[in-house]
Protein backbone atom coordinates (compact mmCIF):
# COMPACT_ATOMS: atom_id res chain seq x y z
CA UNK A 1 0.00 0.00 0.00
CA UNK A 2 2.82 2.31 0.75
CA UNK A 3 4.50 2.05 -2.16
CA UNK A 4 1.69 2.30 -4.41
CA UNK A 5 0.88 5.86 -2.08
CA UNK A 6 4.58 6.74 -2.92
CA UNK A 7 4.28 6.29 -6.30
CA UNK A 8 1.68 7.89 -8.04
CA UNK A 9 2.68 8.19 -11.41
CA UNK A 10 3.70 5.28 -14.26
CA UNK A 11 7.48 5.82 -13.19
CA UNK A 12 10.55 3.58 -13.09
CA UNK A 13 8.53 1.25 -10.07
CA UNK A 14 5.34 0.09 -12.51
CA UNK A 15 7.32 0.07 -15.52
CA UNK A 16 9.67 -2.82 -14.09
CA UNK A 17 5.78 -4.45 -13.32
CA UNK A 18 4.57 -4.84 -16.62
CA UNK A 19 4.81 -7.72 -18.47
CA UNK A 20 4.36 -7.17 -22.13
CA UNK A 21 8.47 -6.15 -22.74
CA UNK A 22 8.50 -9.68 -21.70
CA UNK A 23 6.52 -11.49 -23.74
CA UNK A 24 8.54 -12.31 -26.24
CA UNK A 25 9.23 -16.05 -27.76
CA UNK A 26 6.77 -17.43 -25.72
CA UNK A 27 6.84 -21.58 -27.12
CA UNK A 28 3.98 -23.18 -24.92
CA UNK A 29 0.68 -22.51 -26.75
CA UNK A 30 -1.94 -19.94 -24.84
CA UNK A 31 -5.04 -19.82 -24.39
CA UNK A 32 -5.75 -15.96 -23.17
CA UNK A 33 -9.28 -15.99 -21.55
CA UNK A 34 -11.37 -12.97 -20.46
CA UNK A 35 -14.45 -11.49 -19.42
CA UNK A 36 -16.00 -8.35 -20.82
CA UNK A 37 -17.38 -7.54 -17.24
CA UNK A 38 -13.75 -8.16 -15.41
CA UNK A 39 -13.37 -5.18 -13.23
CA UNK A 40 -9.90 -6.83 -12.21
CA UNK A 41 -7.90 -7.11 -15.24
CA UNK A 42 -10.19 -6.96 -18.73
CA UNK A 43 -7.10 -4.84 -19.49
CA UNK A 44 -4.90 -7.29 -19.20
CA UNK A 45 -6.47 -10.46 -21.26
CA UNK A 46 -6.42 -8.30 -24.29
CA UNK A 47 -3.16 -6.63 -23.89
CA UNK A 48 -1.41 -10.16 -23.36
CA UNK A 49 -3.32 -11.87 -26.94
CA UNK A 50 -2.36 -8.34 -28.46
CA UNK A 51 1.56 -8.02 -27.20
CA UNK A 52 1.61 -11.65 -28.45
CA UNK A 53 0.51 -11.49 -31.99
CA UNK A 54 2.91 -8.23 -31.99
CA UNK A 55 6.31 -9.68 -29.98
CA UNK A 56 5.75 -13.54 -30.32
CA UNK A 57 4.29 -14.42 -33.52
CA UNK A 58 5.34 -17.97 -34.00
CA UNK A 59 3.24 -18.55 -30.51
CA UNK A 60 -0.07 -20.44 -30.96
CA UNK A 61 -1.89 -17.74 -29.01
CA UNK A 62 -5.92 -18.07 -28.92
CA UNK A 63 -8.08 -15.19 -27.27
CA UNK A 64 -11.71 -16.17 -25.46
CA UNK A 65 -14.03 -13.07 -23.60
CA UNK A 66 -16.71 -13.95 -22.73
CA UNK A 67 -20.11 -12.38 -20.68
CA UNK A 68 -17.88 -12.79 -17.56
CA UNK A 69 -16.91 -11.00 -14.21
CA UNK A 70 -13.15 -11.68 -12.48
CA UNK A 71 -12.93 -15.82 -12.80
CA UNK A 72 -16.96 -15.71 -14.11
CA UNK A 73 -15.71 -18.37 -16.64
CA UNK A 74 -15.01 -21.03 -13.66
CA UNK A 75 -17.00 -19.50 -11.07
CA UNK A 76 -20.56 -19.40 -12.60
CA UNK A 77 -22.76 -20.60 -15.17
CA UNK A 78 -22.16 -17.19 -17.32
CA UNK A 79 -25.89 -17.08 -18.03
CA UNK A 80 -26.41 -13.31 -16.24
CA UNK A 81 -24.87 -11.16 -14.22
CA UNK A 82 -27.23 -8.83 -11.94
CA UNK A 83 -30.35 -8.99 -14.21
CA UNK A 84 -28.88 -8.83 -17.65
CA UNK A 85 -28.99 -12.37 -19.42
CA UNK A 86 -26.70 -13.72 -21.59
CA UNK A 87 -28.74 -16.66 -22.93
CA UNK A 88 -27.22 -19.43 -22.24
CA UNK A 89 -25.30 -21.04 -19.17
CA UNK A 90 -21.93 -19.41 -21.37
CA UNK A 91 -19.25 -20.85 -18.99
CA UNK A 92 -20.47 -24.44 -19.21
CA UNK A 93 -20.32 -23.85 -23.15
CA UNK A 94 -16.56 -22.73 -22.67
CA UNK A 95 -15.40 -25.52 -20.40
CA UNK A 96 -16.69 -27.99 -22.59
CA UNK A 97 -16.40 -26.77 -26.18
CA UNK A 98 -12.82 -24.93 -25.80
CA UNK A 99 -10.94 -25.55 -22.65
CA UNK A 100 -11.17 -29.06 -22.11
CA UNK A 101 -10.62 -29.83 -25.99
CA UNK A 102 -7.18 -27.59 -25.73
CA UNK A 103 -5.96 -28.94 -22.80
CA UNK A 104 -6.94 -32.66 -24.13
CA UNK A 105 -5.44 -31.49 -27.46
CA UNK A 106 -2.05 -29.95 -25.99
CA UNK A 107 -1.70 -32.24 -22.61
CA UNK A 108 -2.69 -35.84 -23.62
CA UNK A 109 -2.26 -35.61 -27.47
CA UNK A 110 -5.57 -35.89 -28.36
CA UNK A 111 -7.17 -34.75 -32.22
CA UNK A 112 -6.73 -30.80 -32.58
CA UNK A 113 -10.19 -29.47 -31.84
CA UNK A 114 -9.38 -26.50 -34.56
CA UNK A 115 -10.29 -23.67 -32.19
CA UNK A 116 -10.33 -20.14 -33.86
CA UNK A 117 -7.79 -17.14 -33.03
CA UNK A 118 -10.62 -15.59 -31.38
CA UNK A 119 -13.89 -16.92 -30.06
CA UNK A 120 -15.70 -14.11 -28.89
CA UNK A 121 -19.37 -13.56 -27.17
CA UNK A 122 -21.10 -10.98 -28.70
CA UNK A 123 -23.18 -9.09 -26.10
CA UNK A 124 -27.11 -7.56 -26.71
CA UNK A 125 -26.83 -9.96 -28.89
CA UNK A 126 -26.22 -13.03 -26.63
CA UNK A 127 -23.96 -14.95 -29.25
CA UNK A 128 -20.89 -16.42 -30.29
CA UNK A 129 -18.31 -16.04 -32.82
CA UNK A 130 -15.04 -17.71 -34.60
CA UNK A 131 -13.32 -15.30 -35.18
CA UNK A 132 -9.94 -14.69 -37.33
CA UNK A 133 -8.85 -12.08 -36.19
CA UNK A 134 -9.21 -9.59 -32.68
CA UNK A 135 -10.65 -7.03 -33.47
CA UNK A 136 -12.33 -8.04 -35.86
CA UNK A 137 -11.41 -7.47 -39.36
CA UNK A 138 -14.53 -6.47 -40.90
CA UNK A 139 -14.67 -3.05 -38.81
CA UNK A 140 -15.19 0.35 -39.92
CA UNK A 141 -14.31 3.36 -37.82
CA UNK A 142 -16.89 5.42 -37.06
CA UNK A 143 -17.19 8.59 -34.47
CA UNK A 144 -20.10 9.26 -32.00
CA UNK A 145 -20.60 12.51 -31.96
CA UNK A 146 -21.95 14.71 -29.10
CA UNK A 147 -24.64 17.15 -30.01
CA UNK A 148 -26.34 20.01 -28.22
CA UNK A 149 -29.50 19.49 -26.66
CA UNK A 150 -27.86 16.05 -24.67
CA UNK A 151 -28.00 14.14 -28.74
CA UNK A 152 -25.51 11.87 -29.98
CA UNK A 153 -25.34 11.02 -33.24
CA UNK A 154 -22.60 9.42 -35.68
CA UNK A 155 -22.40 12.71 -38.09
CA UNK A 156 -20.43 15.53 -36.33
CA UNK A 157 -21.55 18.64 -34.76
CA UNK A 158 -22.78 21.97 -36.65
CA UNK A 159 -20.78 24.59 -37.00
CA UNK A 160 -22.33 26.74 -34.35
CA UNK A 161 -22.27 22.77 -32.05
CA UNK A 162 -21.95 24.73 -28.26
CA UNK A 163 -20.91 23.23 -24.96
CA UNK A 164 -22.40 21.91 -21.41
CA UNK A 165 -20.79 22.35 -18.14
CA UNK A 166 -21.56 21.50 -14.38
CA UNK A 167 -20.08 21.68 -11.46
CA UNK A 168 -18.27 19.19 -9.82
CA UNK A 169 -18.45 18.94 -6.18
CA UNK A 170 -15.57 16.49 -4.19
CA UNK A 171 -17.56 16.63 -1.41
CA UNK A 172 -20.93 15.05 -2.79
CA UNK A 173 -19.22 12.54 -5.50
CA UNK A 174 -21.68 9.99 -8.19
CA UNK A 175 -21.75 7.27 -6.92
CA UNK A 176 -20.51 4.16 -9.25
CA UNK A 177 -23.77 1.97 -7.91
CA UNK A 178 -27.01 3.02 -6.82
CA UNK A 179 -27.29 0.56 -3.77
CA UNK A 180 -24.94 0.63 -0.39
CA UNK A 181 -22.55 -2.33 -0.64
CA UNK A 182 -19.09 -3.09 1.03
CA UNK A 183 -16.05 -3.88 -1.95
CA UNK A 184 -17.21 -3.77 -5.28
CA UNK A 185 -19.72 -5.90 -6.07
CA UNK A 186 -19.48 -7.83 -9.23
CA UNK A 187 -22.82 -6.88 -10.71
CA UNK A 188 -21.79 -2.87 -11.19
CA UNK A 189 -20.11 -3.33 -14.99
CA UNK A 190 -23.70 -3.89 -16.18
CA UNK A 191 -24.99 -2.26 -13.41
CA UNK A 192 -28.31 0.42 -14.06
CA UNK A 193 -27.33 3.92 -14.73
CA UNK A 194 -30.45 5.83 -14.58
CA UNK A 195 -29.81 7.03 -10.88
CA UNK A 196 -26.57 8.92 -12.20
CA UNK A 197 -28.31 10.45 -14.93
CA UNK A 198 -30.46 12.29 -12.70
CA UNK A 199 -27.74 14.57 -11.15
CA UNK A 200 -26.69 17.61 -12.44
CA UNK A 201 -23.14 16.59 -12.27
CA UNK A 202 -23.69 13.88 -15.07
CA UNK A 203 -23.66 14.95 -18.81
CA UNK A 204 -26.18 12.55 -20.92
CA UNK A 205 -26.58 12.32 -24.30
CA UNK A 206 -28.34 9.50 -26.58
CA UNK A 207 -29.20 9.03 -30.05
CA UNK A 208 -33.06 8.55 -30.83
CA UNK A 209 -34.50 5.10 -30.98
CA UNK A 210 -32.42 2.58 -33.22
CA UNK A 211 -33.64 1.76 -36.68
CA UNK A 212 -31.69 -1.49 -36.95
CA UNK A 213 -29.30 -3.24 -35.04
CA UNK A 214 -26.10 -1.25 -34.13
CA UNK A 215 -22.72 -3.29 -33.26
CA UNK A 216 -19.55 -1.69 -31.74
CA UNK A 217 -16.56 -3.91 -31.86
CA UNK A 218 -13.20 -3.11 -30.13
CA UNK A 219 -11.56 -0.59 -28.02
CA UNK A 220 -13.62 2.82 -27.56
CA UNK A 221 -11.60 6.15 -27.99
CA UNK A 222 -12.56 9.05 -26.25
CA UNK A 223 -11.58 12.50 -27.48
CA UNK A 224 -12.65 15.40 -25.41
CA UNK A 225 -12.45 18.77 -25.57
CA UNK A 226 -12.94 20.09 -22.19
CA UNK A 227 -12.09 23.50 -19.88
CA UNK A 228 -12.27 23.66 -16.15
CA UNK A 229 -12.07 26.61 -13.46
CA UNK A 230 -9.36 24.29 -11.78
CA UNK A 231 -6.08 23.13 -12.23
CA UNK A 232 -6.67 19.32 -12.45
CA UNK A 233 -10.18 17.16 -13.25
CA UNK A 234 -11.05 13.56 -13.85
CA UNK A 235 -13.04 12.52 -16.88
CA UNK A 236 -15.60 9.52 -16.66
CA UNK A 237 -16.61 8.11 -19.81
CA UNK A 238 -19.91 5.61 -19.43
CA UNK A 239 -21.31 3.95 -22.87
CA UNK A 240 -24.95 2.41 -22.00
CA UNK A 241 -27.36 0.61 -23.42
CA UNK A 242 -30.56 2.33 -23.07
CA UNK A 243 -33.29 -0.61 -23.18
CA UNK A 244 -36.80 0.70 -24.63
CA UNK A 245 -39.47 1.50 -21.58
CA UNK A 246 -41.49 -1.50 -23.08
CA UNK A 247 -38.53 -3.83 -22.79
CA UNK A 248 -39.58 -7.58 -21.26
CA UNK A 249 -37.52 -9.84 -20.86
CA UNK A 250 -38.86 -13.64 -20.86
CA UNK A 251 -36.12 -15.42 -19.55
CA UNK A 252 -35.27 -13.16 -16.46
CA UNK A 253 -35.15 -15.26 -13.50
CA UNK A 254 -34.40 -13.19 -10.20
CA UNK A 255 -31.93 -14.59 -8.17
CA UNK A 256 -32.74 -12.72 -4.96
CA UNK A 257 -29.71 -9.87 -5.01
CA UNK A 258 -30.87 -6.48 -4.58
CA UNK A 259 -30.28 -6.22 -8.14
CA UNK A 260 -33.16 -7.98 -9.65
CA UNK A 261 -36.03 -7.62 -7.01
CA UNK A 262 -38.55 -6.56 -9.57
CA UNK A 263 -40.15 -9.21 -11.50
CA UNK A 264 -39.27 -7.31 -14.50
CA UNK A 265 -36.59 -5.02 -14.00
CA UNK A 266 -35.27 -4.37 -17.96
CA UNK A 267 -38.28 -1.65 -18.90
CA UNK A 268 -36.01 1.80 -19.47
CA UNK A 269 -32.88 0.24 -18.21
CA UNK A 270 -29.88 1.74 -18.53
CA UNK A 271 -27.18 -1.04 -19.16
CA UNK A 272 -23.35 0.12 -18.25
CA UNK A 273 -21.67 -1.45 -20.90
CA UNK A 274 -18.07 0.19 -20.91
CA UNK A 275 -17.14 2.83 -17.93
CA UNK A 276 -13.87 4.53 -17.29
CA UNK A 277 -11.69 7.38 -16.43
CA UNK A 278 -8.79 9.32 -17.45
CA UNK A 279 -7.19 11.28 -14.44
CA UNK A 280 -6.88 14.63 -16.47
CA UNK A 281 -2.99 15.38 -15.17
CA UNK A 282 -2.07 12.62 -17.02
CA UNK A 283 -3.92 13.26 -20.33
CA UNK A 284 -0.91 13.46 -22.24
CA UNK A 285 1.45 11.38 -20.82
CA UNK A 286 1.45 8.50 -17.63
CA UNK A 287 4.86 9.63 -16.82
CA UNK A 288 4.41 13.27 -16.87
CA UNK A 289 1.64 14.87 -15.32
CA UNK A 290 0.90 18.24 -16.59
CA UNK A 291 -1.70 20.87 -15.17
CA UNK A 292 -4.55 22.03 -16.78
CA UNK A 293 -4.56 26.09 -17.55
CA UNK A 294 -8.05 27.30 -16.07
CA UNK A 295 -10.09 27.98 -18.81
CA UNK A 296 -8.49 26.88 -21.95
CA UNK A 297 -10.12 24.59 -24.02
CA UNK A 298 -7.80 21.53 -23.83
CA UNK A 299 -7.82 17.98 -25.72
CA UNK A 300 -7.81 15.06 -23.21
CA UNK A 301 -8.31 11.50 -25.63
CA UNK A 302 -7.18 8.23 -24.98
CA UNK A 303 -8.18 4.66 -25.21
CA UNK A 304 -10.60 2.49 -23.19
CA UNK A 305 -10.90 -1.20 -23.14
CA UNK A 306 -12.29 -2.97 -26.16
CA UNK A 307 -16.04 -3.91 -26.34
CA UNK A 308 -18.42 -6.58 -29.00
CA UNK A 309 -21.73 -5.09 -28.27
CA UNK A 310 -24.89 -5.09 -29.99
CA UNK A 311 -27.52 -2.21 -29.55
CA UNK A 312 -30.87 -3.48 -30.32
CA UNK A 313 -33.31 -2.43 -32.98
CA UNK A 314 -35.44 0.08 -30.65
CA UNK A 315 -32.64 0.18 -27.92
CA UNK A 316 -30.70 3.61 -27.34
CA UNK A 317 -26.57 4.58 -27.28
CA UNK A 318 -25.97 6.64 -24.72
CA UNK A 319 -23.10 8.42 -23.19
CA UNK A 320 -22.70 9.52 -19.56
CA UNK A 321 -19.93 11.90 -18.60
CA UNK A 322 -18.85 13.47 -15.06
CA UNK A 323 -15.80 13.87 -13.46
CA UNK A 324 -16.06 11.60 -10.13
CA UNK A 325 -16.55 7.70 -10.14
CA UNK A 326 -16.84 7.50 -5.81
CA UNK A 327 -15.60 4.92 -4.47
CA UNK A 328 -14.32 3.17 -7.44
CA UNK A 329 -11.98 5.64 -7.92
CA UNK A 330 -10.53 8.06 -5.69
CA UNK A 331 -11.40 11.93 -5.30
CA UNK A 332 -9.51 14.47 -7.27
CA UNK A 333 -9.10 17.79 -5.27
CA UNK A 334 -9.51 19.77 -8.74
CA UNK A 335 -6.10 21.22 -7.29
CA UNK A 336 -3.04 19.97 -9.71
CA UNK A 337 -0.76 18.12 -6.61
CA UNK A 338 0.03 14.94 -5.66
CA UNK A 339 -3.64 13.42 -4.42
CA UNK A 340 -1.91 10.99 -2.33
CA UNK A 341 -0.72 13.38 0.14
CA UNK A 342 -4.02 16.09 -0.33
CA UNK A 343 -5.60 17.77 3.04
CA UNK A 344 -9.51 18.08 3.56
CA UNK A 345 -8.72 22.17 2.55
CA UNK A 346 -7.35 21.03 -0.72
CA UNK A 347 -10.66 19.49 -2.01
CA UNK A 348 -12.15 22.30 -4.08
CA UNK A 349 -15.19 22.70 -6.88
CA UNK A 350 -14.46 23.23 -9.61
CA UNK A 351 -16.77 24.02 -13.16
CA UNK A 352 -16.41 21.72 -16.03
CA UNK A 353 -17.33 22.05 -19.43
CA UNK A 354 -17.55 19.84 -22.61
CA UNK A 355 -17.50 21.70 -25.97
CA UNK A 356 -19.11 19.73 -29.14
CA UNK A 357 -18.97 22.38 -31.72
CA UNK A 358 -17.17 21.76 -35.43
CA UNK A 359 -14.04 23.12 -34.03
CA UNK A 360 -14.00 20.71 -30.93
CA UNK A 361 -16.04 17.69 -32.02
CA UNK A 362 -16.00 15.69 -28.37
CA UNK A 363 -17.06 12.65 -29.15
CA UNK A 364 -16.34 8.74 -29.01
CA UNK A 365 -14.24 6.45 -31.62
CA UNK A 366 -15.74 3.20 -32.30
CA UNK A 367 -15.30 0.59 -34.81
CA UNK A 368 -18.52 -0.55 -36.63
CA UNK A 369 -18.94 -4.27 -37.30
CA UNK A 370 -21.32 -5.61 -40.12
CA UNK A 371 -20.23 -9.28 -39.67
CA UNK A 372 -21.98 -12.59 -39.78
CA UNK A 373 -21.96 -15.25 -36.81
CA UNK A 374 -19.23 -17.04 -38.06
Amino acid sequence: WNEMLDHPAYDAFWQARNLRPKLKEVRPAVLTVGGWFDAENLFGALQVFKTLAQQSPTTDSRLVMGPWFHGGWERSRGDHLGPVQFGAATSEWFQAEVLFPFFMHHLKDAQDPGLAKATIFETGANRWHRLEAWPPKAVKDANLYLQPNGRLALAPPTPEGGADSFVSDPSKPVPFIEQVAIGMPKEYMTADQRFAGRRTDVLVYQTEPLHADLTFAGPLRPELFVATTGTDADWVVKLIDVYPDAFKNPDFKSSGSPWDRTPNPMGGYQQLVRGEVMRGKFRDSLEHPAPFVPGQPTRVAWSMNDVFHTFKKGHRVMVQLQSTWFPLMDRNPQVFMNINEAKAEDYRKATHTVFHDAARPSGIGVGLWAGKRE
